[in-house]
């Protein structure tokens, strides 16, 4: 039988694999579909799907906006929660962090303020000039998920602060930029770190981006440090990128008086934004259409 690296029999000269070797059908989305459930843990979405994580995305992200709008100095984290809350009992949605996890997380949305990387419990601090704050929403609609953070930022805050909320903006969206069907997972983290590093800045690695949309945490993970992580992205899927930069070291902990909330070890600010997104054909969609 004539192998792959054999002349091809038309008597071209060439290898088989380079002339008259027949070309694999092309992937059915039902069989790319089964194939990354099955080797990935990955779930691509149906069309009839899309468009229902695609109003939860839209709601998600007005939330988000509304609540950030009513973030000013004097005003509590516990107070924005309740804000939230309703908004998304007004919508007939639910908020996805409630009484998530274990420990259950005890809150509607995360606020997490200056050194908190993520997971920020609101409570009854006000909030005060010079202060950064992550505010992290999650809604769930006719049991679809969408997903999405931004910053604040109140009154006038000093330049470490202000660089580490540019930067991971800059982040956020630079990688966006490159997404597209065949690009590989690790691709993101490295535009990511790439850029971090040229701002003297550093990428929280202990948490990451993920898949969202029939669930709250989906494959594949989305690291924003750099990794080795070589799954292709494909049209349907749906997940998270929300990079975590830190003004100074990489490194964090989480509180043991709550296991949620997770600070920079050495205290200095950090900052995220987060979008949820969609990989097309030929590109990729913003799920989650907040505006800085």
């Amino acid at each position: 039988m004539i192998g792959r690296n054999d002349p091809c029999w038309c008597g071209s000269g060439k290898k088989w694999k380079k002339c008259h070797h027949p070309e694999p059908a092309p992937k059915t989305f039902a069989s790319q579909k089964e194939e990354y459930r099955k080797k990935y843990k990955i779930l691509l979405k149906t069309p009839e799907q899309i468009e229902g994580i695609r109003r939860a995305g839209k709601l998600t992200a007005e939330i988000l906006e509304a609540t950030c709008a009513k973030a000013k100095a004097g005003v509590t984290t516990g107070e924005l929660n309740a804000f939230a809350h309703q908004l998304h009992v007004d919508a007939g949605a639910r908020p996805a962090p409630l009484h998530y996890g274990e420990p259950p997380f005890p809150k509607s949305i995360c606020t997490s303020l200056n050194d908190v990387i993520c997971h920020g419990i609101p409570d009854d601090v006000p909030l005060k000039d010079g202060d950064i704050m992550n505010i992290d929403v999650s809604a769930i609609l006719d049991g679809y998920y969408g997903d999405c953070s931004r910053m604040v930022c109140v009154g006038s805050v000093d330049p470490d602060k202000q660089r580490v909320v540019d930067t991971a903006y800059e982040c956020l969206m630079r990688s966006i930029e490159i997404l597209k069907p065949g690009i590989p997972v690790f691709a993101i983290g490295d535009v990511i770190q790439d850029y971090a590093d040229s701002q003297k800045c550093s990428v929280a690695h202990q948490f990451v981006g993920h898949g969202v949309g029939l669930e709250f945490h989906e494959g594949p993970q989305i690291p924003h440090c750099r990794n080795r992580i070589g799954t292709l992205l494909v049209p349907g899927m749906t997940f998270t990128i929300e990079p975590m930069i830190n003004a100074g070291v990489a490194d964090g902990y989480i509180e043991p008086e709550n296991d949620w909330v997770a600070r920079t070890i050495d205290h200095k600010p950090s900052a995220q934004w987060e979008h949820m997104l969609l990989i097309t054909e030929d590109g990729c969609e913003i799920l989650t259409p907040w505006t800085r």
